[in-house]
């Protein structure tokens, strides 16, 4: 009965979110106008490879999906967009390399 195509058996939404508002975001794959984008012709760009935008929305899809709405700055188009289409393009963070405590002696230091 039912003849849903799914690209997934994952169920994202029993889950929160993996983006947020305000997260600095890269596109993994160029994305193209299905039809869906008005103003833009079938085929258009809306988003290359590698460009960067920020996530201003998140709705779902099928009730399976997180779909965050992505501002691309670059190109000025607001496209959605499926978690494996995305990755943070926020700089992580090395424990390395973050700063040691000032005033406080070295384990090991003579006082």
């Amino acid at each position: 009965m039912s003849n849903i195509v799914r690209d997934s058996d994952v169920v994202e939404i029993v889950d929160p979110p993996f983006f947020t508002y305000g997260d600095k975001v890269r596109s993994r794959r160029t994305i193209r106008n299905d039809g869906t984008y008005a103003g833009k012709e079938i085929g258009d760009i809306l988003a290359r490879k590698g460009e960067e935008g920020y996530v201003v929305s998140i709705g779902t899809f099928l009730q399976q999906f997180y779909i965050y709405g992505v501002e691309f700055l670059g190109s000025g188009n607001r496209v959605g967009m499926k978690r494996k289409e995305l990755e943070s393009a926020q700089a992580l963070v090395d424990e390395d390399d973050l700063p040691l405590p000032t005033g406080l002696p070295l384990p090991g230091a003579r006082a």
